[in-house]
Formats: C-alpha cells, structure tokens, sequence
C-alpha cells in the first residue's frame, strides 16, 4: 500500500453517473491505494440517476435515484465536495481554482483552490436551448436535473389547480421529439397536464426510428395518452409577459399555439466544455473538449469522460459509452506501464428503451443510407399487435448488420450480439427465423441459449458470463444479492427479468433447489397445493393452511394477500362454488372481492358479458339506460364489450340487478378468468368468411365463462386469414379454414406481445372444441401463480410438441380426467351477479358501511368531453401523512396527536356478525371512515379472535379503501394489504410494512358480548384530522394534496 507521501491526488470534476462510475472503478482496480480522490460536483446532492428522471414524478425522493448510500463516498476514503464549480485548471501549478455555490456562502470564502496530479472532467452536458425571444419567461423549462423537475411539478400543480377550479384549460408544449422529448411528455401528463409535443421532423425518435416504426411509436402515444404530435414546426418566439409568464407559441411558418402555460426545450444536449475552455484545453469545432484514444486532453494529466467529449468527432449522449470510458481510464491509471493501457474503441450507440410504456431498440446500422455494403432488409409489421422489426443482412444472408425494434424487444441482446459478432461468427440460421423466431413454437430463445459474452446489462456492460461467474464464486441464491455484487440494474433496471432468469439457471444447473414457493407461509407452488387440495378436497383456507402451511403449529400464521387469492382460484377451479359465500369472500383480492373492477379513484368499473361481441340494440339502449341513470362513464373496450365506470361499491347490486333483468350476466373482467372470446363477423356478413366465426365464437365465450385460471385468458376467432379478430395474439384462437379452424395457443398482447403458436390445423368445430378443453384445463392444473399460457408454454418442458402430445395423443393418460373436470366447471356455471342480487345476506357485502345505511362522497366528479370523470390533481406528494397537513419530506403519523388524547370511550360498531371472518369492514364515526377488522388466532378453527381498527384511507394515496385489503400476517405480525396498490400496514401500530416511510393511525378494539367496540376520541377530535371532507375536492376547490402512484408494489395482481 502507498504511504501518504507517495500517494496522486486524483480530482474528478462532475459528479454525474459516468464520473462516479469513474471513482468506483478506480477504487475497484486501486488496489494498493496509490491514489487520493476528490470528487466535485455543481449540484446540492451527490450523484443520481438521470436515466430514470421520470421516475422521480411518481415518487418525488431523490434517494431513491442515488446510485449508491449516504455513507459511499466515506467508505472509500473519497471526498466529496458538492455545491461547488469547477472554474479554470492551472496545469503548470496542476490546481483547479473552484467557486462554492449557494446563496449562504460568506463573500470571502466563495473561491478556494485544490490541488491535484490528475484531473479528470466529466462535466457532462447541457439541455440545448435555442436562442429564441421568450425563452427567460416563467414557464419556460429544460429537462435535464431534479431542480428542472422540480420546477416543472411546481408549475404543473398551479396550473392544474386552475383548471380543476373552472380555469381555462391550457397546454404545456414540449418541444422534441426525442427521448427526452418523450420522456418529458409522459412526466407533464402524469401531472394532469394537456401536453403536445412539437418536432421539427417528420416523425418521432428519429435517430432511433425509421419512418413506419416512428408510426408504431406515434400511434400508441396518440392513442394511448391522448397526447397531440405537431410535425415539422420550428419554434420562432415563446410569447407571453413578465407577468402571466408563457402564453403561446409562434412557429416559424407563421402557424400559432394559444392556451400554452408551459415550454419545455428538449432539444438534444450541447457539451459543458466551459472548463476546458477556460483552462486553455483543445475543443473540437463543434464542440466538446477533444480527447485521443486513451482519454487524454491537450495538456499532461488531464483526462476527459463521458458527454463532455468529442472523440473523433462523435459526443455520445448515452450513458454507456461514458461507462466504457470510465473502465478503460481506470484500468489504464492502474496498468504497470503505458505500454499496458487499452485504448478506447469508440462507443457501443446501440438503445434498449421503454417510453410511455413501449419498448423500442437499434443496434448497429439500421439505416440503409449508412450501410457500406450491399444489403437485404427483412421487416415485420403488426400495427394490431403494435409491433414492428426491421433487420438488416448482408447480401449472402451471414452476417446482420444492425435492425430497428418496436413493440417487442425481447431479442434485443440476442440480436445485438450477432450484431457485434458479425465478422467473427457468420449466422447460422436464416434470415427469416432471426427475425421471427424458429417454427414449432418450442418455446423459444432462453438464458440457456445466450454465449456467455452476451451483453445482459448494456448501462454497466455486464454479460450473461460476469453474472454466471459471480454466482458460482460468491455462491449467489438470491436476486437482491446478484444484483448488488453484479451492479446489474442500477441503470434503466430493464435487464433484471433477464437477470432473474440467469440466477434460477444457474442454481437449478448447480443442482441447488430453486425457491418456488407461493409466498414465506406455503412451501408448495401453486401447481403442487392444486394437486394437494385436489387429492386431500380440502374446502377451506383453514384447513389448507392447518395442514401444509410452513408454520402449522403457529396460532399466529394467517395467511396473506399473495397465498389466499391463490387458494380462491384453486377451490374456484376444482369446486366452482359462489366466490362470496362462507368463508371464500375474505379470499378474494381486490377485483374479486366486490365482482367489480377497482378504479384509482377507488370506485369500480362494471363490464357485462357480450359473447362474442354481438349485441342486440335493445341491449345497447339498456347499457346506455344504466349509465345515464347511475351517470357512469361508458367506453368501448378492446374485447368488443362496453365498460361502465364510476360506480360506488354500494350501488353495484342495483347496476346489475338492472342489467340481469335485461339479460346480461357478469363479464368476469375482475377475475383471473375468460374475458372474452373475440369475433370477426365471418361467413354472416364477410365475402371472405370461411366459416361462421361469430357462431363459434359465442359457443367457446359461454362455454369457458367464469372458469377461474392461474390468470386470466382471452380467446379470438377469426373467420378467415385476415384475421381481423386477432386469435393469434389471444391465449387461444381460431383461424378458420375451408376445412375447419386452425388452433393457436400461448398467445398474447400486453407488455410483451407474443404470437400464439399453431397447435393443429383443419380441425373440425367439434374436435376444436375438445382439444380446447383438453388445454385450458391442462394449463388450471400446472401453471404457476399469475403465469400466462405464453409463459407456462415457455417453461413446459417440451413446448409445443409435448402440449400436443397431451391434448391430441393423451401421452399422460390424463385426457379423461381433463374432460370430466372441464364437464363439471361448464355444467356448475353460475352468474355471480344474478346470485348475488338472489340473496340478501350477499348484498349486505356491498353496503359502504357495517354500521349505517348513510352514504358519504369519497369522490369529486367532472364533466370532461361530454362524461363524468373523477377529479385528480397534481399534490405535494411529500405529504403523505395519515391525516395531517404537515409538510415534510416523509410522511408523518397523527398516532401520536389521536391516540395520547385522555378523553377516549368504548363506542359500540353493532354485532361481530357484520364483520367477515378473517376480514374487514367500514364504519362510519362522525365524518370520518374507520375500518374494523378481526383474525382468527388458531389454524384449526376459530378459538380466539383478535380486533383490530384503523382509519380506512390508505395514507399512500388517500383511497378509502382499506377495509376491502386481505387481511394477514408478516413473520406473525398482524397486517393488512391495501386492495388499491398492494401496501402493507401493521394493524397494532399502524406502520407500513413494505418500505415506505407511512403509517396508519390505529385504535383498539375489542368483543363482548358479540358486539364490537373501538376505544376513540371523541368526532370532532378524530374528524379533525380523519374527515373524509378533507381529502375529497369540492366544486371550486383542490383536494387535499396527495401522492399518485404510477408504480404499483411488484404483484402482478
């Protein structure tokens, strides 16, 4: 180790992502700590991660983009000074002078000097900003840093309080059309305000995109944001005053945009040289300071990194060439000699992006103006499916030379590597399958199929080998710990699904035990307690949980909201009882427990069943009767029903007790269960039709109806090749053909889109019909929790071939058994809602209270285009408290303010007979909403009950929802699960149990004499701080402020 005396002062000037990623590698290879570090930065807080701006919307903490703790920097003996500025460099002295910013920096101290051997900047960039009149006003904004954001959240909220107050609704213009200009659109809209983007060229992400997948891209933030596209404007002048700020807009071909509140410029990055500038430093012509193939500035010990460079005249604006840089700097400053250093090759530019919820990627060269050589290209277009891939080979089909991905890049690394292989390693498979895959759908490419060179993490520039090695050495068995020892997924975070799959690889080629339990109180799968309660015919939760739970001794062990949904669909699957009666209803998740889908406004969305599509018109005019009556929202979905949304879970009997008298039944939207069959209008009405697609259609929907699955299924049949039902992108479709229909399976939209694969071909209806069966009750049996038939189509050992053998050869001898099963679900069918309204004791679930038949408003509605809508408003989302109007950085509890008040009584809630065992409900105290709720303290029936009352908003985002939550344990504490976004909330002391800094205000309670009563302040001590008034906007008004999640608990729920 190097004494003091000996040791080089290395001065970082930056302290962005690629200069800390500088530090971390020289501290990795240093291992003789011959250096000192010093790392300066202009910003108040140290590094974080500018890759995912977006994110800080939804959660407004700057920790949780830092990309490493509070303590780092001190653990590695490096200093850190923020708030400083990095002036000139003296390299004949080596000193960089610096300025301290901030307005509490006394005069005399503002400027200091620090010494160094070495410097390395890596200022970073810029947002561009054109030299426009108008540019200074208030309203005017670049996307680039937290302070930029937090100003444009500031002036979102005031204008969206304007509007929800009755003001003019205005537009914020974000001008670019790339990923900036993208990411910036999504963030204002998440902030309810009317956003449009403006881009000079003809089509969006530009540098990423040709022109038909730009139109996939443009088509999906049309459609699915609502958000308007203005092609080919040039911005001439931001109009507006010193007073009023941003007005309008003036483009340069003399068009004009009024009702403008806000500009933001996102129009690329420009270098910050400046210090390079200052310090006499060569720049190149178009910016940038110049640097040579080791990173070496004009002038001896100066070394430049990241977007601050030109490196022959390219100035990257990704972060991973600014990492590839930092690695080779740090390994040269730590080589034996010169001799030994790496020169930098220049930057990988490929992109793998997810904007406004679509995936898009290029590697290598992907337009056909840069291509050297004589070249074929390869395209599949799917606007259905919103996918679109173009790939580009050379002319004898061996080598690719780069491509373009919309839609679905789960072949990105695969691809890319061929890509950066293509001189060493020709292709070996044709073109067409590259671009679509190999036929037979054999589940397709896996981890096991990656050289280890492949590239997993393209931020860090990790490979599937670095990871595979360190799980081996280190002996790895869990994902946090892969991730932390691998620094996987500290970027964008897009590479973890691959990196989970690695792990469960490697430990399962190790021979050691993967870990596929339900949850900590199950030590089965859901495959293996299907089969348990199958053979055993247990009927109850209890009797599971008594039996086979991990903790059966354990009076404590409760359950949870992930194994008691799980077990609700198995005894639905093999018993198909009434989900709501006995015990079954304190099962049920979110969306099943009330039969109605749950809105974030915390209200619900009816869907009645319209097998098939087709509809009569009296049926419509009685939908539309329903809507005008209860004023629901109304909305054609994607399955060719009609959804109603809006609806108070108290009014939800009366809803369907109307619509059951007019002949619809339950369309099952909330259940993990057939949503719909969809249809083209085949041989009715089609000159094309092959066969009647309609007709078979409405069979398969009414047959499979209300069946409970691992998750839910979506079918389709197509009348004929055009496929204008989309069957291939469903869990099970069919293409008709002269002979009959054409059977997919595994199929599916969603965030990662899949062909369906051809099961068998010219199979008549009826035979159709009985390998249907065969697969849907094949994939209730084996499927894992929450596994679509895509996936477990992946996992099943065998693919395509073996699901054929079971279903058309009965290689398991199982067909019977899969026939029979099937038999009884589709003879025992039911509607839920038809009973439910048949039964008095059922409808009592759905009052708004246990303990009054009085109703109160929860939420504030507007009339927008035509319709009621609930009123959402940009909050403060630091105040997140339980009740209080306390401003903070975290949430604070009002536990303290209520429950130390002497003045407290036992007030009386009615019978415990109201209450669902093992579950909860809501009272009505004074103005404010309490939820009352009860465990069962013993596996093996109910010897000893315990009370638990808390307020029933959930302080995540103030929904008035927690009585309906899955009651529970965590390492047998008491809790309750948030139906809205899956939160955990201790019900002794209120706090939340999974992570987040929030906390319930909690009360106790008790049972005597079959009557329930809670220990509480007085109302006006308790509606003071829980009255639901406060958090509900009224006309002319903000509501309270609140955080709106984007960004649900990871449950695929």
């Amino acid at each position: 180790m190097a004494d003091a005396a000996t040791k080089e002062v290395v001065v970082v000037v930056g302290n962005g992502m690629v200069g800390h990623r500088f530090l971390e590698r020289l501290r990795k290879y240093d291992t003789s700590k011959r250096y000192t570090l010093v790392s300066i930065g202009e910003e108040p807080v140290q590094h974080y991660n500018r890759m995912l701006l977006t994110e800080y919307f939804e959660h407004l903490s700057i920790d949780k983009l830092k990309l490493a703790p509070p303590n780092w920097y001190a653990e590695n003996e490096i200093e850190l000074m923020t708030n400083a500025q990095a002036l000139a460099l003296d390299t004949e002295s080596r000193k960089v002078r610096c300025q301290r910013l901030g307005a509490d920096v006394p005069e005399g101290d503002a400027q200091f000097q620090v010494p160094y051997d070495r410097i390395v900047i890596a200022t970073g960039a810029s947002a561009l900003v054109p030299r426009l009149p108008g540019t200074n006003l208030r309203g005017v904004f670049v996307y680039r840093s937290i302070a930029d954001l937090n100003s444009i959240i500031a002036h979102g909220e005031i204008q969206a309080k304007i509007e929800a107050a009755g003001g003019v609704k205005k537009y914020a213009l974000v001008v670019g059309g790339g990923l900036l200009g993208l990411e910036a659109a999504k963030a204002v809209h998440d902030l309810n305000v009317s956003v449009r983007i403006v881009n000079r060229g003809t089509r969006l992400m530009s540098r990423q995109l040709d022109a038909d997948g730009a139109k996939v891209l443009h088509n999906e933030i049309v459609n699915k944001f609502g958000i308007d596209v203005l092609y080919g404007k040039s911005t001439q002048e931001i109009i507006g005053s010193e007073e009023n700020g941003v007005e309008a807009v003036q483009f340069t071909n003399g068009e004009r945009v009024d009702d403008v509140c806000m500009v933001i410029f996102a129009t690329g990055i420009k270098p910050r040289d400046e210090l390079a500038h200052a310090s006499g430093l060569e720049l190149a012509k178009r910016g940038g300071i110049l640097i040579n193939d080791y990173l070496e500035c004009s002038e001896p010990d100066v070394y430049a990194l990241g977007e601050c460079i030109s490196h022959h005249n390219v100035t990257y604006g990704l972060v991973a060439p600014g990492y590839e840089m930092a690695d080779t700097l740090a390994k040269n400053f730590t080589c034996g000699s010169p001799e030994d250093r790496i020169a930098f090759p220049g930057g990988d530019i490929s992109t793998k992006l997810k904007l406004m919820g679509m995936e898009v990627g290029s590697f290598g060269d992907y337009f056909p103006e840069f291509i050297t050589e004589p070249f074929e290209e390869l395209t599949y277009n799917n606007p259905l499916e919103k996918v679109y891939k173009k790939l580009f080979f050379s002319a004898d089909g061996r080598k690719l030379l780069g491509g373009i991905l919309v839609g679905d890049t789960s072949d990105f690394v695969r691809l890319s590597l061929m890509y950066k292989q293509k001189d060493a390693k020709p292709l070996v498979d044709p073109p067409n399958e590259i671009l679509l895959g190999k036929r037979g759908g054999d589940g397709g490419n896996t981890v096991l199929d990656l050289p280890d060179e492949a590239q997993v993490c393209s931020c860090n520039n990790i490979s599937k080998g670095d990871i595979c090695q360190a799980i081996k050495e280190k002996n790895l068995t869990k994902l946090g710990d892969v991730k932390k020892v691998c620094n996987v997924g500290t970027g964008c975070g897009g590479c973890m699904p691959m990196v989970k799959d690695i792990l469960e690889a490697e430990l399962a080629a190790a021979g050691a035990e993967v870990d596929k339990s339900l949850c900590e109180h199950f030590a089965y799968s859901r495959q293996e307690l299907y089969q348990i309660i199958q053979v055993e015919q247990y009927a109850t939760f209890a009797q599971v949980l008594a039996q086979h739970g991990r903790k059966q001794h354990d009076p404590r062990s409760y359950g949870c909201e992930v194994c008691k949904p799980t077990m609700a669909s198995i005894f639905a699957s093999l018993q198909n009882g009434h989900i709501l009666k006995g015990d079954r209803a304190a099962l049920q998740d979110s969306n099943d427990r009330f039969l109605a889908n749950l809105q974030k406004s915390g209200q619900f969305s009816v869907v009645p069943r319209v097998a098939g599509g087709e509809i009569t018109a009296d049926k419509l005019i009685a939908l539309g009767q329903v809507a005008k009556k209860f004023d629901l929202y109304t909305k054609i979905t994607g399955g060719q029903r009609v959804d109603l949304f809006g609806a108070q879970k108290q009014d939800l009997p009366a809803i369907w007790r109307l619509l059951v008298d007019a002949g619809f039944e339950s369309g099952h939207a909330y259940g993990k269960s057939l949503r719909t069959v969809k249809s083209c209008v085949g041989t009715t009405w089609c000159r094309y039709g092959q066969q009647d697609a309609v007709g078979f259609a409405i069979f398969l929907e009414n047959r499979y109806r209300g069946i409970r699955s691992p998750h839910k299924l979506k079918g389709g049949v197509s009348g004929c090749t055009r496929e204008c039902a989309e069957a291939r992108s469903k869990d099970f479709g069919c293409i008709a053909t002269d002979q009959g229909y054409n059977i997919y399976v595994g199929g599916n939209g969603g965030t990662n889109p899949r062909h369906a694969t051809l099961l068998a071909s010219d199979v008549p209806q009826e035979l159709a019909v009985q390998y249907l069966d065969r697969y849907i009750m094949y994939y209730i049996m084996t499927a894992d929790r929450l596994q679509r038939t895509s996936k477990w189509l992946d996992a099943l050992e065998g693919g395509i071939e073996q699901l054929r053998r079971v279903v058309m050869v009965d290689s398991l001898g199982i067909c019977a058994t899969l026939e029979k099963q099937m038999s009884f679900l589709v003879g025992t069918y039911e509607c839920e809602w038809k009973k439910v309204i048949e039964s008095p004791e059922l409808m009592a679930q759905f009052a708004q209270f246990k303990n009054t038949s009085e109703n109160q408003k929860e939420v504030h509605m507007q009339t927008v285009r035509d319709q009621r809508i609930p009123t959402f408003v940009a909050h403060a989302k630091g105040r997140t408290d339980s009740g209080t109007g306390t401003e903070s950085s975290s949430p604070v509890s009002t536990t303290s303010v209520l429950s130390d008040l002497d003045d407290r009584d036992w007030v009386s809630f009615g019978s415990k007979d109201l209450f669902d065992v093992n579950g909860g409900g809501a009272v009505l105290y004074g103005e404010s909403q309490l939820a009352i709720f009860n465990i069962a303290e013993s596996c093996n029936g109910i010897d000893r009950v315990s009370w638990y009352a808390a307020q029933n908003m959930c302080p995540f985002d103030r929904s008035f929802v927690l009585a309906q939550g899955i009651v529970g344990d965590l390492d047998g504490r008491p809790k309750v699960a948030c139906p809205m976004h899956k939160r955990n909330y201790d019900l002794a002391d209120g706090c939340c149990l999974s992570g987040d800094d929030l906390r319930l205000q909690t009360f106790e309670a008790k049972e005597e004499d079959g009557v329930i009563y809670v220990l509480l302040p007085p109302t006006d001590a308790v509606d003071a701080r829980l009255a639901t008034s406060k958090f509900v906007a009224k006309d002319g008004d903000a509501p309270a402020e609140v955080e709106v999640t984007k960004t649900p608990a990871a449950l695929d729920w």
